[in-house]
């Protein structure tokens, strides 16, 4: 297995050039054009980042992130939420790095058998990176209006953290 790894990515390009050969396209043409259409696009994709980014910074060290959590642990408590994986509810749908970092937190400090390490493993993998998906997506090609995307998407994450918290209840 550790061949077919290690060979696929050099067969998959000789297969390309031999295609482009064939087709007799330029292929470097093609390469040039494709890396400056994603220039083009990384330029148009990185002020929704850094807003993005400053936002999320200022939500966690303002306070702000902790008021909620205090705010909605009647909440929370309903469904057996543990304190501890209610930041991760929070951050996760806004950024990927800071959901990592709270999950890295609940791992060395709780364990990640703990009950709050399985609720986060499988908070990660049921849910995404909402407002990040959308800056990133919807910023690239322009769209100003999202429509019913942002409700959807959230309404998923939701659905998302509270059966992770049933599933990590069951098993």
């Amino acid at each position: 297995m550790e061949i077919v790894s290690m060979y696929s990515v050099p067969f998959f390009i000789f297969i390309f050039l031999i295609f482009g050969f064939v087709k007799k396209v330029d292929i470097y043409d093609c390469f040039v054009s494709g890396a400056k259409m994603g220039l083009e696009s990384t330029f148009n994709i990185v002020p929704s980042l850094i807003g993005l980014m400053v936002a999320i910074a200022m939500f966690r060290e303002s306070g702000c992130l902790e008021l909620i959590t205090n705010a909605i642990s009647p909440v929370t408590n309903l469904i057996h939420m543990p304190p501890e994986v209610v930041p991760l509810s929070f951050l996760r749908p806004i950024s990927g790095s800071a959901a990592l970092a709270t999950v890295t937190d609940i791992f060395e400090h709780l364990g990640p058998d703990s009950m709050q390490g399985k609720i986060a493993s499988i908070m990660m993998g049921s849910t995404e990176t909402t407002f990040y998906t959308i800056a990133v997506y919807f910023g690239s090609v322009g769209i100003k209006n999202i429509r019913y995307t942002l409700f959807a998407a959230l309404s998923a994450d939701l659905c998302g953290m509270v059966m992770s918290v049933l599933l990590a209840q069951i098993f």
